[in-house]
C-alpha cells in the first residue's frame, strides 16, 4: 500500500517505474510528475501530471523518488518541501546526503542510490547509503523498489559513493567501448564490418552472461580459456603490459572518473 511519487520519468525512472509494475505495484499507488510524459502518455494506466502544483492538495506519498538529472535538482526540489513526512529517494550522480539535507531539513529521511543503466533490462547494480533519519522501514522500502530493476548493496559510508559511480555508474561505458574498439580491431585484422560487429557484440554479452552465471572469479574465468602460448596468451600479454596495459589504464580511467564525480559533488 505505499504510495509513490516519481519525480522524472526519463530512461532511468522510466526503467524504475516499469520494474516497479512489473513487481506488483498497483498504479494507483503510483503518481508521475514529468511535463513530457504528461504531453505524451507512454503508460496511461498511470497519472501523471506535468508540475508539483498539479498535485492533489490532498496526496502525501511515502516515498518521493528524485529521477531528474542533477543539474535539474536546484530547480525540481523545493516544491515537495511539503513532503517531508516521506523518505526521498534520490537517483541523481554527485547529489550528497548533505544537500538534500539543506533543501528539505535535517530532519528529513533521505536515501540516496547510484543504479546504472542496465537497469532498463532489470540487470542494474545499484549502490545505496541512508541518513540517519531514514527508518529500517524506509530503507527496506528504497531497497525494495530499487531491487524491483537489479541488484542492490547497502553501504554506510557515503564517501565511497565517488569510487562507486566511477566503477558500476560509469561501468557500462567502458564495456560498450571494449565492444566498439573489438569491433574495430576485428576490421582492421581484416573482417567486414557487420561480421566483426556482430562478433564483438555477442563475444561481450556471451562472457558476461558467463561470468553472471560462473561461480568462479573473473581471473580464473580469465584463465580457463588462455591456454599457455596460444592465441589468447598472445593478445594478453599485450593487453596486460605493465606499463600501458588495460590494467593500468582502467586504474587511471576510474580515478579520472572518481575525482570528477567529487567535483560535481562540489
Amino acid at each position: 500500500m505505499t504510495q509513490i511519487l516519481l519525480v522524472g520519468c526519463g530512461k532511468m525512472g522510466g526503467a524504475l517505474l516499469d520494474g516497479w509494475l512489473d513487481l506488483g505495484l498497483l498504479p494507483h499507488d503510483i503518481v508521475v510528475v514529468d511535463p513530457e510524459e504528461a504531453k505524451h502518455p507512454s503508460r496511461p494506466h498511470i497519472r501523471v501530471v506535468d508540475a508539483a502544483s498539479a498535485l492533489p492538495e490532498a496526496f502525501r506519498p511515502d516515498v518521493v523518488v528524485l529521477a531528474v538529472k542533477p543539474q535539474m535538482m536546484d530547480g525540481a526540489l523545493p516544491p515537495y518541501t511539503r513532503f517531508a513526512g516521506a523518505v526521498f529517494l534520490s537517483i541523481a550522480a554527485g547529489k550528497p546526503l548533505s544537500y538534500f539535507a539543506r533543501v528539505l531539513g535535517g530532519g528529513t529521511a533521505v536515501v540516496r542510490a547510484m543504479p546504472n543503466t542496465p537497469a532498463a533490462v532489470r540487470r542494474g547494480m545499484t549502490v545505496i547509503v541512508a541518513n540517519p533519519a531514514a527508518t529500517a522501514v524506509q530503507r527496506e522500502i528504497c531497497g525494495d523498489l530499487l531491487a524491483a530493476v537489479g541488484d542492490t548493496a547497502w553501504i554506510e559510508d557515503e564517501s565511497l559513493m565517488d569510487a562507486v559511480t566511477a566503477v558500476s555508474g560509469s561501468g557500462p561505458a567502458y564495456v560498450f567501448l571494449l565492444a566498439e574498439v573489438l569491433a574495430a580491431a576485428g576490421v582492421a585484422a581484416g573482417l567486414p564490418d557487420e561480421l566483426a560487429a556482430r562478433l564483438a557484440r555477442e563475444t561481450v554479452v556471451g562472457a558476461g552472461e558467463l561470468l553472471h552465471q560462473s561461480p568462479e572469479s573473473p581471473e580464473q574465468l580469465r584463465r580457463n580459456v588462455t591456454s599457455p602460448g596460444g592465441t589468447t596468451f598472445a593478445a594478453l600479454q599485450v593487453l596486460m603490459k605493465e606499463a600501458d596495459g588495460v590494467g593500468r589504464l582502467m586504474t587511471e580511467a576510474v580515478a579520472a572518473a572518481v575525482r570528477r564525480s567529487h567535483e560535481l559533488a562540489g
